[in-house]
C-alpha cells in the first residue's frame, strides 16, 4: 500500500538545530477519526526550540517541529461527526489520547497515559514519527482538530492553541474570576495570555516580573498591578492577598526565592507551574507551606472542552495574541528559532504565508 507523504521544513539534530530543510516525509496512515489538515499558519513556541536544541533530551530526528497550527479540513474519516470537510481548524501540542480511561472520561485528557505529541511521537504499530506544523499539511485525530470562530484571524488564533490554552486552563481549574486575586509569574509568551485570560475572566489581575521593562505593557494587556522582583521588600505590602499564582516562568536562576512568591498566597492559596524549563529545580521548604497552608500544583495543557470555552471567551471578548508574523521559509524559520532562543520576541511569533511555499 502507498504511503502518504506530505512536506515540511525538518531539523537533522541539535548539532545544526538552526538548519531547516524542505523535505517529503511518510504520515501515519489514515484513519476513520482523521483529518486531514492544509496547514496556512502556525505559531512558534519555545517548545520548538527546547526540542530540536536538545534541552529536553533525545529526540527523533530528522524532525519539523510546530505545534500551534492553523488550516483548512481537506478530507475527513467516515467516522468523524466533529469536523467538516473546509472547516478552518486549530490543532495544538497534543494529537491523540484513547479516549477511553478515567482521566479522558473527566476531561483530563492531556493527562493520558497513551497520550501523543502533535510532533516527535512515535504512532504505535507504526513506527512512524508525528511531524509538526511547519509542514504543508497535517494528519489528526478529531478529538484534537478544533473550530475556529471566524472573528478570530488565523495568525492570532494560532499561538492560542499551545500557549493560550495552556494559561487558560490552569486559570478556570483554580477558580480565577470575580472576586479572586490573580497573580501571573513572567510577563512572556505564556504569561500575556495568561494576564489576558485572567482579566477576561472577571479577576484582579498582577503581573510578577524581575524588573519594572514590562509595566507598560502589562498594563496594556490589561493587568491591574506590577510587582517587580528586584525592588526592595516588594512581596511584603501583598503578603497572604492573592489566592492563584500562575508561574510561566521559563527559569529559575540563581537567586530565585520561592518563598517570597508563595508567602504572597492566601490560605490554602495556589502556586501553579505552567513553564518547563531546561533542567530547572524548584527547591521547596515545607517551614514556607505552613504559614498559610498553601497549595503547590502544575497544569499540562487543557482539555478539547477548555479549549473550545477558550476559543469562545476570546471571541466574546475580543482577545488578541500580541504576535509577530514572518513568512514561511527555511532561513525565516532559522533566524525565528535564534531570536526566541534570545527571548527576541513581544510575545509570540506566527509563520504565515504557507501557500507561497507549498501553493494554494
Amino acid at each position: 500500500m502507498a504511503q502518504d507523504k506530505f512536506q515540511g521544513f525538518q531539523v537533522d539534530g541539535p548539532e545544526t538545530w538552526t538548519q531547516f530543510h524542505l523535505r517529503e516525509f511518510v504520515t501515519k496512515p489514515f484513519g476513520d477519526y482523521d483529518v486531514d489538515i492544509k496547514i496556512e499558519c502556525c505559531g512558534v513556541c519555545s517548545s520548538d526550540v527546547h526540542t530540536i536544541n536538545g534541552g529536553w533530551g533525545p529526540q527523533h530526528f530528522p524532525l519539523t517541529v510546530g505545534h500551534e497550527i492553523v488550516g483548512r479540513a481537506l478530507r475527513v474519516g467516515p467516522k468523524v461527526t466533529l469536523i467538516k470537510e473546509g472547516q478552518r481548524v486549530g490543532v495544538g501540542a497534543q494529537s491523540y489520547s484513547c479516549l477511553e480511561c478515567r482521566q479522558c472520561k473527566n476531561n483530563n485528557e492531556t493527562y493520558c497515559k497513551k497520550q501523543l505529541d502533535t510532533f516527535g511521537a512515535v504512532w504505535p504499530d507504526t513506527g512512524i514519527v508525528s511531524q509538526g506544523g511547519y509542514s504543508s499539511h497535517v494528519r489528526t485525530h478529531e478529538h484534537w482538530v478544533f473550530p475556529i470562530p471566524d472573528s478570530i484571524p488565523s495568525h492570532i488564533a494560532a499561538p492560542m492553541l499551545c500557549a493560550g490554552i495552556t494559561s487558560y486552563s490552569p486559570l478556570v481549574r483554580n477558580g480565577a474570576g470575580p472576586g479572586k486575586k490573580v497573580a501571573i509569574v513572567g510577563l512572556g509568551g505564556l504569561g500575556h495570555f495568561g494576564v489576558m485570560f485572567a482579566k477576561a475572566l472577571g479577576a484582579e489581575t498582577w503581573v510578577i516580573s524581575r524588573t519594572h521593562s514590562k509595566e507598560e505593557d502589562a498594563k496594556k494587556m490589561g493587568a491591574d498591578g506590577f510587582l517587580a522582583t528586584a525592588d526592595k521588600d516588594w512581596n511584603v505590602p501583598h503578603q497572604m492577598t492573592f489566592d492563584l499564582i500562575v508561574s510561566t516562568a521559563n527559569n529559575f536562576g540563581d537567586g530565585f526565592d520561592l518563598s517570597a512568591y508563595l508567602s504572597l498566597l492566601d490560605v490554602h492559596g495556589r502556586w501553579i507551574s505552567v513553564g518547563f524549563p531546561e533542567e530547572a529545580e524548584l527547591k521547596i521548604r515545607p517551614q514556607d507551606l505552613n504559614p498559610n497552608g498553601c497549595l503547590i500544583g502544575a497544569s499540562h495543557l487543557g482539555s478539547r472542552k477548555e479549549m473550545l470555552e477558550m476559543f469562545k471567551l476570546v471571541d466574546e471578548k475580543g482577545i488578541r495574541s500580541w504576535v509577530e508574523t514572518v513568512p514561511l521559509s527555511a532561513e525565516n524559520l532559522s533566524k525565528t528559532v535564534q531570536r526566541l532562543h534570545k527571548n527576541d520576541v513581544r510575545y509570540r511569533f506566527a509563520m504565515v504565508d504557507y501557500d507561497k511555499v507549498f501553493g494554494a
